[in-house]
């Protein structure tokens, strides 16, 4: 962590990932601006509060002509189930070999219960229409984000 932060006005790393609907390649959304969560795992309470949050917020982050991405390492079976149940109008892609959660910084040493692993730390960050990132949560509590991110939007012009 802290390197992160470095990543504000810088072009975001580029990323190829399967998705549900096949596979999406940041540069798909040039000229949109793009709400990328990184998430620890599909149908945990935390995980499923935030999907649904930014579910809810769907067509507020369309008027802003932005598009929500979640990653997360689960395989897309896991998505599909999760986006199924959910009702989930957001994407959602697959990094089962943390590539791009090592590329943007959110791969970490994580603690719990006395025990040190490697994990994703739920983090979110806002890249411009043009492929810059222009805003970053770390450590993200899920409760009220999604509304948080939609606001800081209207600031945001490439």
């Amino acid at each position: 962590m802290g390197n992160i932060s470095k990543m504000i006005n810088r072009r975001a790393p580029y990323f190829t990932l399967e998705g549900i609907e096949g596979v999406v390649n940041l540069t798909d959304f040039k000229g949109k601006k793009v709400i990328l969560y990184f998430y620890p795992k599909d149908m945990t309470p935390g995980c499923t509060i935030q999907a649904n949050d930014f579910t809810a917020f769907a067509p507020e982050f369309e008027k802003e002509n932005a598009v929500v991405v979640g990653i997360s390492k689960d395989p897309i079976t896991s998505h599909e189930k999760f986006k199924v149940k959910e009702e989930l109008d957001i994407i959602l892609l697959t990094d089962e070999e943390h590539f791009v959660q090592e590329e943007y910084g959110v791969w970490q040493k994580k603690k719990f219960m006395g025990r040190s692993y490697m994990g994703t730390s739920r983090t979110t960050f806002v890249i411009d229409e043009r492929g810059y990132v222009r805003k970053i949560w770390e450590n993200v509590k899920v409760k009220g984000h999604a509304k948080e991110v939609l606001k800081s939007l209207s600031g945001i012009n490439s």
